[in-house]
């Protein structure tokens, strides 16, 4: 007998925990998007009720448009080479993103009401690079990434367990290999949307969107 889930939730809303004042085109402190996500993240990261600072969504889509998303670790970022993350780049994602090298990530902070939309397209580090973060991840991590096939399917918890300590017998008293399609991805960014949550939904909403052939930053305010 099939069961018909169905849960109302129309009437579920919060009011936002502090409300702030509307940010305002003439009001923010810079006009390099790069230098706000930073003024941003370091408000957060500070903040001892953000759990990870740096988790973001990192969504991607197969070369026929079909998209998926999943939570991830922001690494690192510059303007040189925009927002890193490292992962298997033979999972799901990563395979979508040789196929489609573009990709969309997903910030977002409650407790300050704010979040950050950042698109653009994607390359892959160099395997030195890679070799030089994984170097300095977490032994167990380190094995945790040896033995995993991400994404790939598996007979058992206790299958994937005997793996794990298969490879810490396997590397005992010497370094961890960094597995060959375990890297990182670097996202440039072509549109930032800043957004900023105002418990009267008259959110805050504003773009950075570079401009290709003067390389400049254009700024614009959207409606909520």
């Amino acid at each position: 007998m099939s069961s018909n889930v169905s849960v109302d939730l129309s009437d579920m809303r919060k009011p936002y925990k502090s409300e702030l004042e509307h940010f305002k085109e003439s009001d923010l402190p810079t006009r390099n998007p790069f230098e706000l996500f930073k003024l941003w993240f370091e408000e957060v990261k500070t903040c001892d009720k953000i759990l990870e600072p740096n988790a973001v969504c990192l969504a991607t889509s197969d070369k026929s448009g079909r998209p998926s998303a999943r939570m991830v670790l922001l690494k690192g970022f510059d303007e040189k080479d925009g927002f890193k993350i490292f992962t298997n780049l033979g999972s799901r994602k990563g395979i979508e993103l040789k196929e489609n090298p573009n990709g969309y990530l997903l910030f977002y902070w409650d407790f300050f009401n704010r979040q950050i939309r950042i698109e653009g397209s994607v390359e892959f580090t160099s395997q030195e690079e890679s070799e030089a973060y994984f170097k300095r991840r977490p032994r167990q991590s380190q094995l945790g990434a040896y033995c995993s096939d991400q994404s790939k399917p598996i007979e058992s918890l206790e299958k994937l367990q005997e793996k794990f300590e298969n490879a810490k017998v396997q590397f005992e008293g010497k370094d961890v290999e960094k597995p060959l399609d375990w890297g990182g991805i670097k996202l440039f960014p072509k549109n930032f949307e800043f957004w900023q949550g105002q418990s009267n939904r008259l959110h805050d909403r504003i773009v950075f969107s570079k401009d290709e052939q003067t390389n400049q930053w254009i700024l614009t305010r959207l409606q909520p």
